[in-house]
């Protein structure tokens, strides 16, 4: 969005739902003659007030039609009667027509919003109309740009929205509500404010630079800065959690070939999404999708077997393994349970031992895979055997991915690793890239400021990192911003919001 060539002057116009058939469809328009230009085309069926004459917040009832010449023939003439405008012209649709006027709107601006046939015929004679009357096609996000502009919220609301609308998932669409209610802004603000205050005290200091005097006292003015790095540092700490449920939790699906990894990504999907065979290394690309359980949206990630081969296309699956294993947030090793012959015959534990210490941070879970088989075949009989494989203290799930056995186990279990307390008691949760990045930017400003005044410098090189700080923090909700900033934001939203 060239936020240079749009005017705020013009009244706008789009469809605000997906295109494509449907129930209905609303048209919204949005700007300084919304109203004047619904009037021209809109012919109410009860004779009343005129839209510019009615109140905010109401619904009415009539046709959209074109004046250009043609006839009425809609097979209805009681309500033919109705329409005031005597010139040859055709109805293009019946339609219900909501007034909101200026500063009780969205965007705070007039506002009509029209709810027609979902047709696409007649969102497009519609929209086409309305240009026709004067009306401009909205880009991407203008009617939330305009809303930004307008002090309806700031720009982390702004992003808020259209998180909402992406959101696909009970955990995700409660981080954008609360968001979208201030949560994030009013922290932000609050750390401004504070560190404002003193800045303002050193910037004091630099008009009597020749006096040598001090207004801020540095020991307190320390103390807020290590408390506002600590807010910082928790805020940012936060991201990695709501990235994730806000993207969905990449879980990584890996093991050696024909250990049933590919059954349990349809287990767990409850489709037929990856072919399954006996065949060792009939996986050999990953294959990735994503369901949503426990209010949280997880994203499966079906790997190629881990192990020594001479394939050329096999060996470039299992590099891609090892790339999907560094992106995951949890790790699913799956163990075949009929190979684990003897105490010996602990090749896999090696390869765990190795995952957790190459990744630390990373949930690992070693799951055993065709339980069912394990309790009928014939080996299980031998009482050594059964109690390798039914009291190895590495495994952490026994499950049947191909009889559905302790699928429900395996979902509690990756759903206790997401921490849902913060989401539930509204506590602030960073999801957004640009947020963190403006975080991380105003931490390293605030503890250079820590050191130079370890170091005894003087005010003016202190209200330089300050006053960089104050900027990256005011970033976040749009108190400082650029037009090529808010045109990156905005062109991400789809048209129609």
């Amino acid at each position: 969005m060239d936020l240079k060539h749009l005017s705020l002057d013009d009244t706008i116009v789009a469809c605000a739902t997906p295109p494509g058939m449907g129930a209905i469809a609303v048209i919204r328009l949005s700007g300084p003659h919304a109203i004047q230009l619904s009037e021209a085309v809109f012919r109410p069926f009860k004779e009343g007030k005129k839209l510019s004459e009615v109140k905010s917040h109401t619904a009415h009832f009539g046709a959209i039609v074109d004046d250009s010449g043609w006839t009425i023939d809609d097979g209805k003439s009681e309500k033919k009667e109705l329409i005031e405008d005597r010139r040859p012209s055709t109805v293009i649709d019946e339609v219900l027509i909501n007034v909101f006027h200026e500063g009780k709107s969205f965007t705070g601006e007039e506002t009509i919003e029209i709810s027609c046939h979902g047709s696409t015929y007649i969102v497009q004679a519609i929209l086409q109309l309305l240009i026709k009357k004067g009306a401009r096609p909205a880009d991407a996000g203008e009617f939330t740009m305009r809303a930004y502009r307008n002090g309806k919220f700031d720009l982390a609301q702004a992003e808020a929205v259209a998180d909402l609308i992406h959101s696909t998932s009970k955990a995700s669409a409660q981080l954008a509500l609360n968001q979208l209610r201030g949560g994030v802004s009013s922290e932000i603000s609050k750390l401004r404010e504070q560190l404002m205050n003193f800045a303002g005290l050193i910037e004091l200091e630099l008009d009597f630079s020749e006096e040598d005097v001090e207004f801020a006292d540095r020991t307190q003015f320390m103390e807020l800065i290590q408390r506002i790095q600590s807010t910082l540092k928790g805020l940012m700490d936060s991201f990695q959690l709501g990235n994730a449920i806000k993207n969905g939790i990449p879980v990584a699906i890996v093991g050696e070939p024909n250990v049933g990894k590919s059954t349990l990504l349809n287990a767990l999907l409850n489709e037929d999404r990856a072919i399954v065979s006996d065949i060792a290394g009939t996986t050999r690309d990953v294959i990735e999708d994503q369901v949503n359980f426990g209010g949280i949206t997880f994203r499966f990630i079906d790997t190629a077997g881990i192990r020594e081969t001479q394939d050329e296309i096999e060996s470039k699956g299992i590099e891609k393994t090892f790339q999907k294993i560094q992106q995951a947030q949890i790790v699913l090793y799956i163990v075949d349970g009929l190979n684990v012959q003897t105490m010996d015959d602990r090749r896999w534990t090696i390869e765990v031992e190795k995952l957790k210490k190459q990744f630390p941070e990373k949930h690992i879970i070693t799951i055993m895979n065709k339980a069912d088989l394990i309790s009928t075949d014939k080996s299980a009989a031998d009482p050594e055997r059964h109690s390798i494989v039914h009291g190895l203290s590495s495994i952490d799930l026994q499950i049947s991915a191909k009889e559905n056995m302790g699928i429900e186990e395996l979902k509690n279990k990756l759903t206790s690793f997401i921490d849902l307390g913060k989401i539930n008691q509204g506590d602030i949760v960073i999801t957004n890239a640009r947020h963190f990045n403006s975080l991380e930017l105003a931490n390293e400003n605030l503890q250079r400021v820590l050191s130079a005044m370890n170091q005894g410098l003087p005010g003016d090189l202190l209200a330089i990192d300050i006053r960089a700080a104050l900027q990256h923090l005011g970033e976040i909700t749009g108190e400082i911003t650029t037009d090529d900033l808010l045109g990156h934001i905005f062109s991400k939203f789809c048209i129609g919001k």
